[in-house]
């Protein structure tokens, strides 16, 4: 196996445990919370999100690996650590300040912006939970770049499993500080602190807080020394601000999203939100482990690449990590969209009007998953080249397209229109970049046969599925578990030489 391919592996293996662990945060948020906890929790975390998109973990995190590759090959790590010790410092301090300012505005914030649609009471409880939300922002502002740093010393292990750890705390929040009643775990009953939905966020700061501490190994290995420093002037930390102002930009493109979906789905009553949240989630765990798994092993590569000057290697390793991707995510797409519903049901325990509302939001959530995952590797294709300005241009037509085409669609088809104007809009911002990048790099979307063979496996995959759920009399969810794996392995002989390719990216 490549380097690549093994970071990958790295990435996957524990992105795959975040996702089981989220999938069990989420079913425990589920229960413990409702319909009405999940709307007000998880628009209660657009701000404190778009915030961190902006600073750390998101601008900054992909806007520094470029640079910080670029100078551990020139200058040696040392000279890279002090270039990222003033990056983290000027990150706190820009987090805090601004922290101050949403904690005055989190009222109107709320009541005007993020949930229009709630009523007085929701919404007041929305901007308590806020506030409280950027305690673990501030922990965030290091911890991602931690990621980063780590990154770009080509050890992705650690980075890894901090999302994992992320979730650990999420979980203890639900289970022990947010119930009212202990939980019972057969002769043994768990604590409960009785905190309601702050419960939840408490257990969000002490995830944060894993998250970072997890990670703190890896400084001490690779000989971390912290620099109390952030000097403008520095030509690193310039090189740095410089990518990093049109990422800012992309990144707040992208947070608009998110904001304009909640701010719509808010409208369509209780479980609006909670639908299209939990339906992204549900495609995101595919996305997860298959584009941003590959993307963040890919960027440090790329970034070496081009400061190599080995522009027909970045071209092969661009197409095969995008044949891949095309070969998994077609017939995962729509094996789970024919097979979700009994693990909906199952998982979130709602009524069948809940559970519908989920499903079908997931469905059209599915059909942009290979361009979800493709956008992944068109975006660092670009930074790792330090140009920021054309993802930048693509996120601001994403954002201006997919507000007026859920505007659109949300009046004529309900919360479901929302989902679809994400599929749409976000594979169309994937497809404009790799047409600009395959103008000078040409080949990079020389996709052969793969299309017409992941097509097929996707196609015969799904009516297995759909077959064998509706004519086997066995209890539906054991039954769909089992319809997804055959389903699964019936396609698998077509997309098998992108699945050997994996190995060689």
């Amino acid at each position: 196996m490549t380097r690549i391919a093994r970071a990958s592996l790295i990435v996957a293996v524990f992105f795959a445990l975040d996702k089981m662990l989220g999938f069990l945060r989420q079913i425990l948020f589920a229960r413990v919370g409702g319909l009405y906890g999940l709307d007000v929790f998880n628009t209660s975390n657009n701000i404190p999100d778009f915030l961190s998109a902006l600073i750390s973990g998101g601008a900054l995190g992909i806007a520094l690996i470029p640079v910080l590759s670029e100078f551990l090959e020139r200058d040696g790590r040392r000279a890279a650590w002090g270039l990222f010790s003033r990056i983290v410092n000027l990150a706190f301090i820009v987090t805090a300040a601004v922290s101050l300012v949403i904690i005055a505005l989190a009222s109107p914030l709320v009541r005007y912006i993020i949930a229009p649609g709630f009523d007085p009471q929701k919404q007041a409880l929305t901007a308590s939970l806020m506030r409280l939300d950027l305690i673990a922002i501030l922990i965030f502002s290091i911890s991602g770049l931690v990621m980063a740093g780590l990154q770009a010393n080509q050890h992705f292990l650690l980075p890894a499993m901090a999302p994992a750890f992320y979730n650990l705390g999420q979980i203890f929040g639900v289970t022990i500080l947010a119930p009212q009643t202990g939980l019972h775990l057969g002769p043994v009953t768990l604590p409960a602190f009785g905190m309601g939905l702050h419960g939840l966020v408490y257990g969000v700061i002490l995830g944060a807080t894993l998250h970072l501490a997890i990670q703190v190994p890896g400084l001490i290995h690779y000989e971390f020394r912290w620099a109390p420093a952030i000097d403008l002037k520095n030509p690193g930390v310039r090189q740095v601000l410089t990518l990093m102002g049109p990422r800012v930009l992309t990144m707040a493109f992208l947070q608009i999203y998110f904001v304009a979906r909640d701010n719509l789905a808010s409208r369509f009553g209780e479980g609006g939100v909670a639908a299209l949240n939990l339906g992204w989630f549900i495609q995101q765990v595919p996305e997860t482990l298959i584009g941003t798994a590959i993307a963040i092993a890919l960027l440090p590569s790329l970034s070496e690449q081009i400061t190599r000057h080995e522009s027909e290697v970045f071209r092969q390793t661009i197409n095969r990590a995008l044949r891949a991707m095309l070969a998994l995510t077609l017939p995962i797409a729509a094996l789970l969209a024919v097979g979700a519903r009994p693990l909906i049901q199952a998982a979130f325990g709602f009524n069948t009007a809940g559970t519908d509302m989920i499903l079908w939001a997931t469905r059209a959530f599915l059909l942009g998953l290979m361009g979800h995952a493709w956008l992944e590797v068109a975006v660092r294709s670009f930074y790792a080249q330090q140009n920021a300005r054309i993802p930048l241009i693509a996120a601001f037509l994403q954002a201006v397209a997919f507000i007026a085409l859920a505007v659109l669609l949300a009046l004529t088809i309900g919360h479901v229109g929302i989902a679809l104007a994400d599929t749409f809009t976000f594979t169309g911002e994937a497809l404009l970049l790799l047409f600009l990048l395959n103008r000078r790099f040409p080949g990079v979307l020389g996709v052969g046969n793969t299309l017409l063979r992941s097509c097929l496996a996707a196609a015969a995959g799904a009516l297995i599925v759909y077959l064998l759920m509706h004519t086997l009399p066995l209890p539906a969810l054991p039954l769909s578990l089992g319809a997804l794996v055959i389903g699964g392995l019936a396609g698998l002989p077509l997309i098998w030489p992108e699945v050997k390719m994996l190995v060689k990216l």
